[in-house]
């Protein structure tokens, strides 16, 4: 009888080279030993998470890997040798050769310029280089220290990411300047880097495309502050489009959006200074880049009338499919049934448009007209938009849009955005919305479950949509009517027969949900407002962010993560509480330190059945301080079911040893991964030592799987 050991060996490879999941490949490994030879010989990418201290025992069989991840290596954030028992670190570089001798991609935390020479003299052939740095440059070091090794070595270097990495931008232009050899072969170069204050300026932007002719793909943060000198405008964007004409992704981004904090809702969208782009200036820029695919034009100033501009793109950029505009205003005039502006843009698959001040209901009509095609929709601090507005735009798209943004409107609260996505919800798969409550209870009940999803008179304006071309809805939504027996003693059943009364719904596919919640608000009316029913719901990202200083303690007890257990498939989680500032060390009288309220937001966390969790403890700016507290480790300790634990700051290491207690825990790390990282860690904080011995208590427990 034959088996599927009797297929080829070529054919066997080439199916396990089809697989990227990492845990369905290790299970492969497991089957046999023939297999896991297969598994082994066919892996091209590889992300080690061991201790720094361990790199020489590290396996001999990945000797296909070309993508090389050195970033998360613990004790994270030191120097990559610091830690090792070997005298020479020369040796260890080597020992890396040896074991992955075929390395082309490699992705690294640079703590200093040596770590970056001694690895690339290991690969000189080297084609894509990511590397990661949250500390401070240090200012002794020459200026392009951290780029002269690198490119001296990697002379095919066609891929440099600088995303993550904490350099000043002086240290670049030079650099590629005095390669030119190198300078020409690179492709992709991503400048997005969160650690600037101003941004590149026009010079920069100009130094930095001339010796790069060939760049497909350009990310870069700009400096568009009018009262700055040199600020980025019409030279720098025509530079751009005259140096590299070959470019298909061009991200310019103002680096004030880069601390991803919500924007105020009352904000009328236009700032009090214009930015120096013109729409002449536009449209020849659009003229040079033919090619274009990808554009994000995020200027955070004033940029008005670009309506013609706009129009252009669909003849000029025929390829374009990702369009994402910030501070834009005329975008579409919507005049009487006429498409104009980026409404005539009908190839777009994803837009976003981000404090466009003037844009209304009937400019997002227009849009879901003629951009018929997309899939993915972003809107931030648009005021003048409304739920009956965006309801038709989603009604127009409702074959093709599957991922839907809404953050900082300020006519559209957690219900109203519901509201407005709803005519998708059986097929939408991604989903912002910020957890405005506007004064419904925490508890809910049936009555104020109907009002949030709208009265009869709400629901004749929403019929009425259905007059705009392509928007079909259901009309026989007004006729619904209360269908619960007075027989059920059940008060959870009869109240969730009132829910469906008035508007029951499923997200059948909704897989990923992202929200926004003001620190103290209550995360328990989730459900209410209709998010209910998510049977395929596995990843979740809530971000609190607020002054935490001068709030009295809360009247519950709990934020509410326990109502999170009805999503049945829920099994990762991003707990971002980064941005909620407070007092780390003694609160006045009255008020709670981020002990206390770290137990407010982690309370309940231990009834969801989480595998991955990445959490972002509150921080005191004051003293550069984000740590986990005693409460929220105990807390953490409660999540029996955790396999990975990211925690991005610092921890006392007697409260690390909580966490041993899970057990199948099995990838744990601290990250100091906000800007300025602390350079010399407390005495009572996690060390190299303290960590190594954290992670010996980790790996000594048996695990069942």
């Amino acid at each position: 009888m034959a088996t599927i050991n009797d297929i080829p060996d070529v054919i066997l490879s080439n199916i396990f080279s089809s697989i990227s999941d990492t845990r369905t490949r290790n299970s492969l490994s497991l089957v046999s030993r023939k297999f896991m030879l297969l598994e082994r010989a066919t892996r091209v990418s590889l992300t080690l998470r061991g201790n720094a201290r361990d790199l020489f025992m590290i396996p001999t069989c990945f000797r296909s890997v070309t993508d090389l991840d050195l970033s998360l290596l613990s004790p994270w954030g030191h120097l990559l040798f610091s830690s090792s028992p070997l005298s020479d670190p020369q040796i260890l570089a080597h020992r890396l050769r040896v074991v992955f001798p075929a390395v082309k991609s490699l992705t690294v935390y640079a703590r200093s310029p040596s770590t970056i020479e001694m690895l690339v003299q290991q690969w000189p052939g080297l084609k894509r280089v990511k590397l990661v740095r949250w500390h401070q440059r240090l200012a002794q070091w020459p200026t392009g220290e951290d780029f002269c090794c690198l490119f001296e070595q990697c002379e095919n270097l066609s891929s440099l990411d600088l995303s993550s990495f904490y350099y000043w931008t002086e240290d670049l232009p030079p650099v590629l300047q005095a390669f030119p050899k190198v300078s020409a072969s690179l492709v992709h170069l991503n400048l997005l880097t969160t650690s600037f204050a101003e941004g590149f300026k026009s010079e920069d932007i100009k130094g930095i495309t001339e010796p790069c002719p060939n760049l497909k793909s350009f990310l870069v943060a700009c400096n568009f502050d009018p009262r700055c000198i040199g600020s980025v405008g019409d030279e720098a964007l025509l530079a751009v489009a005259n140096n590299c004409p070959k470019l298909t992704l061009l991200h310019l981004a103002d680096t004030s959006p880069f601390a991803d904090v919500r924007g105020d809702p009352d904000n009328e969208g236009f700032t009090s200074e214009d930015a120096m782009i013109t729409t002449g200036t536009l449209l020849e820029f659009f003229s040079g880049l033919p090619l274009l695919q990808q554009l994000v034009l995020d200027v955070c100033r004033n940029v008005r009338d670009t309506a013609l501009a706009l129009e252009l793109l669909n003849s000029k950029c025929k390829d374009l499919r990702v369009l994402k505009l910030g501070q834009f205003h005329g975008i579409c005039l919507a005049i009487e049934s006429r498409l104009d502006g980026i409404a005539m843009c009908s190839g777009l698959e994803e837009l976003s448009i981000k404090n466009s001040g003037d844009l209304t209901d009937m400019g997002l009509i227009a849009i879901g007209r003629g951009c018929c095609k997309l899939s993915r929709f972003e809107v931030q601090g648009c005021k003048r938009i409304t739920e009956k507005g965006l309801r038709t735009m989603v009604c127009l798209l409702r074959n093709t849009l599957v991922e839907v943004k809404i953050s900082s409107c300020k006519n559209l609260n957690a219900a109203a955005s519901l509201r407005a996505v709803e005519p998708i919800c059986d097929r939408i798969k991604w989903l912002h919305i910020d957890c405005v409550w506007d004064g419904l209870e925490g508890t809910g009940n049936s009555e104020q479950v109907g009002h949030s999803f709208g009265n009869n008179h709400q629901v004749e304006e929403l019929s009425g949509l259905s007059n705009f071309p392509g928007c079909e809805y259901d009309q026989d939504i007004s006729r619904k009517k209360c269908k619960y027996s007075i027989d059920l003693c059940d008060n959870n059943v009869m109240e969730r027969n009132a829910v469906d009364a008035f508007w029951f719904k499923k997200w059948d596919k909704l897989q990923y949900l992202s929200l926004w919640i003001g620190v103290g608000e209550l995360l328990n009316p989730l459900a209410t407002v209709g998010l209910d029913d998510c049977p395929n719901l596995e990843e979740i990202r809530i971000r609190v962010e607020g002054d935490c200083r001068g709030r009295h303690k809360p009247s519950e007890r709990a934020f509410g993560l326990s109502c999170l257990a009805l999503y049945p498939l829920l099994s990762k989680m991003q707990l971002d509480c980064g941005e909620t500032i407070g007092y780390a060390l003694t609160a006045p009288s009255g008020q709670m330190d981020l002990s206390l309220w770290e137990r407010f937001y982690l309370n309940g966390i231990g009834k969801l059945r989480l595998r991955e969790l990445d959490y972002w403890p509150p921080q005191d700016r004051d003293v550069n301080q984000r740590s986990l507290s005693l409460p929220a480790a105990g807390l953490l300790a409660e999540c029996l079911e955790l396999r990975k634990l990211f925690i991005h700051g610092t921890a006392h290491e007697h409260f690390m040893m909580f966490l041993p207690r899970i057990p199948n825990l099995r990838d744990v790390q601290l990250r100091e991964d906000y800007y300025p990282a602390p350079e010399n860690d407390m005495s009572t904080e996690m060390r190299a030592g303290s960590c190594s011995r954290f992670e010996d208590a980790l790996n000594g427990r048996p695990i069942l799987d």
